[in-house]
């Protein structure tokens, strides 16, 4: 066959596919479609219409408006035109002059630790940890708003899980004491609420059931503390903590996760930790971008106090006009309209105002606490804070906050 018929023959013909096994083809037509087609009216529930010129976002991480800093940018463009032979490998490899050694103790310097480990992600940051700590007779105590990652660790780890209930010292007390000490596992700031752990208590009942406390940073690193070092290093608690990870996917506005470890742990980790093993390391501008974001971010205290501002304003504005947001104090703002359906016309009429946040449904909350999270940032102006509020405002008799499951529920426990 000439290589023009070819061609002309690959662009007509349609792909096609062997067909799928029995037991998922169920679960497509029998589990997933009927519920696309019924809560989600045939359309994505993650998917809205299209930010326009102008619109409010809302609905990603970067806190301290860092994304296209020049001296982050500056110093990828510098790594890209003279890292011409670097090999990309497995970071279990790399040794003690490379770049990302620097970039992972100058980390965990910051946070006030000895060592740690820069991955691909937070998630990836999480599970290998645990997968690394845990095993099948340890206990691992995760609150129940625990990140996913960190359930996926205990699972990788095939430890036993024990949930504890949410930001509840008292209970996690009396589960250590029926289990046995293990790892207590628990978010500084909780990702779909923005509620704040109270980390004080829980190092308290760490300590005195003789266990290992794991603190995942992702919402606070860069946003609480000296230099925005986290909210360990805010409550002088870095020395008491074991273990803290932290996507650097948030304020860093990068692509990357980071766990400490001590360093006797190091070459342990580096043997046990899977997704370290067998992934490949960071490229060299990434790294490079990295290590300017964290100079950037310790002088940005004047960008900590605006987004702590911001935060202060948009809370007392929404409890003001009825919206039942009292399950957060910081940054992430989560409208939890509870079922699916209600939760996707929220954000159809917020997008009608130009304001954009993101669903959260299952499997990220619980089933029927559905949600559109908001995450400020520091470079919110005061007319787009007074243009949130009026949409919030214009559009409450439609949505009817106050009779939202969790409003209802929030009268019943008053």
């Amino acid at each position: 066959m000439h290589v023009s018929e070819f061609s002309s023959l690959s662009q007509t013909r349609i792909p096609s596919n062997p067909p799928l096994l029995p037991r998922l083809r169920d679960r497509l037509e029998n589990q997933f479609m009927p519920h696309w087609n019924k809560q989600w009216s045939g359309k994505c529930i993650l998917h809205g219409t299209t930010p326009g010129a102008g619109a409010i976002r809302l609905d990603g991480n970067d806190y301290l408006n860092i994304s296209g800093h020049p001296d982050i940018v500056r110093a990828q463009i510098d790594s890209l035109r003279r890292n011409n032979e670097s090999v990309i490998q497995s970071g279990a490899f790399l040794l003690d002059a490379h770049p990302n050694r620097t970039l992972e103790a100058a980390l965990a310097s910051w946070v006030g630790k000895e060592d740690g480990f820069v991955c691909q992600s937070g998630y990836a940051a999480n599970v290998g940890l645990l997968q690394a700590i845990a095993d099948e007779q340890t206990p691992v105590y995760l609150d129940t708003l625990a990140h996913t990652s960190l359930w996926e660790g205990v699972r990788a780890a095939k430890a036993p899980a024990h949930p504890f209930r949410h930001n509840d010292p008292a209970h996690l007390s009396r589960v250590i004491s029926r289990n046995g000490p293990g790892i207590v596992v628990v978010d500084s700031v909780y990702s779909t609420t923005g509620a704040l752990c109270p980390l004080t208590e829980m190092v308290e009942v760490a300590e005195q059931h003789g266990c290992t406390i794991l603190v995942d940073e992702s919402h606070s690193l860069g946003t609480h503390g000296p230099q925005g070092a986290g909210l360990c290093a805010e409550l002088g608690l870095s020395d008491r903590v074991h273990f803290i990870t932290a996507s650097l996917a948030k304020a860093f506005a990068g692509r990357a996760g980071f766990f400490s470890v001590p360093a006797e742990l190091r070459f342990y980790v580096l043997h046990h930790s899977y997704p370290n093993i067998f992934s490949s390391c960071l490229l060299p501008h990434e790294i490079a971008g990295l290590a300017a974001t964290l100079e950037v971010i310790k002088q940005c205290d004047d960008e900590r106090a605006r987004l702590q501002a911001n935060t202060r304003r948009l809370r007392n504005s929404l409890t003001e006009l009825g919206y039942p947001i009292h399950q957060g104090t910081e940054q992430i703002i989560s409208l939890e309209a509870g079922l699916e359906p209600d939760t996707m016309m929220l954000r159809d009429r917020l997008e009608e105002h130009n304001l954009f946040g993101a669903i959260f449904c299952a499997p990220a909350t619980s089933r029927n606490r559905a949600m559109v999270r908001l995450t400020l940032n520091a470079n919110l102006t005061d007319a787009e804070m007074s243009h949130i509020e009026t949409a919030a405002r214009d559009i409450a008799p439609l949505v009817k906050p106050w009779d939202w499951p969790i409003a209802r529920r929030g009268k019943s426990a008053d």
